[in-house]
């Protein structure tokens, strides 16, 4: 069940900006945040990116700062038109991640921030399908998202932060081995790194070649 202070975040734009910048202060502010999955890329004007569940665009910003072929998708209508908004050089794609209707093979980079603890594990699994499918083979699939602390000191502050802005979801994502579940989706695991005293990973997998 969502909390009434999520559902505040989505529908009012500075607030969730704002809390953004709040949960980002761990690892150095939210333009280093939204760039931890980007860290070890090669990345040129034509590479083609896909920034799934791009929300309202904070983390397409800076993927078209590399690339001129940005696409943007989410669910929702209200995001895209934010993201329209604040990132008008890249495209967009209204559509489910777990069902793109992308042709296969299409990107050079999948990208997400964020977004997979808010997946229930069966719609986590057609995701990870879909992100495999529409890779180009030897493409990159890059994510950061929360980890279950391995230093005690992060874990209240995490709680809390789950509790006030988050569902059911997010719990169920540090419970998830996702190195593993990238695996057997295809998947091969180039690096999985921690921040924030582990309640922050970022993986980087290749589909094969």
């Amino acid at each position: 069940m969502a909390t009434i202070l999520r559902d505040l975040s989505y529908r009012y734009q500075w607030l969730y900006n704002g809390i953004s910048r709040l949960a980002a202060l761990s690892v150095g502010g939210e333009s280093k945040f939204r760039q931890l999955a980007l860290q070890d890329l090669t990345l040129c004007s034509d590479t083609k990116i896909l920034d799934l569940c791009c929300g309202s665009g904070q983390a397409t910003h800076f993927l078209a700062k590399y690339s001129q072929q940005v696409t943007g998708l989410d669910a929702s209508p209200l995001s895209l038109k934010r993201a329209k908004n604040n990132v008008p050089q890249a495209s967009y794609i209204e559509a489910f991640a777990e069902d793109t209707n992308l042709p296969d093979s299409t990107f050079d980079v999948v990208h997400t921030s964020a977004a997979l603890h808010e997946m229930q594990p069966q719609q986590l699994q057609k995701i990870l399908k879909e992100v495999y499918r529409i890779l180009k083979p030897g493409g990159i699939f890059t994510l950061v998202d929360f980890h279950k602390p391995s230093n005690p000191l992060f874990v209240p502050g995490l709680s809390v932060f789950f509790w006030l802005f988050e569902t059911e979801t997010a719990w169920e994502l540090i419970k998830t081995n996702l190195p593993e579940l990238l695996k057997t989706n295809g998947l091969q695991i180039k690096s999985q790194k921690f921040y924030a005293g582990g309640s922050l990973q970022v993986i980087q997998a290749t589909k094969p070649s």
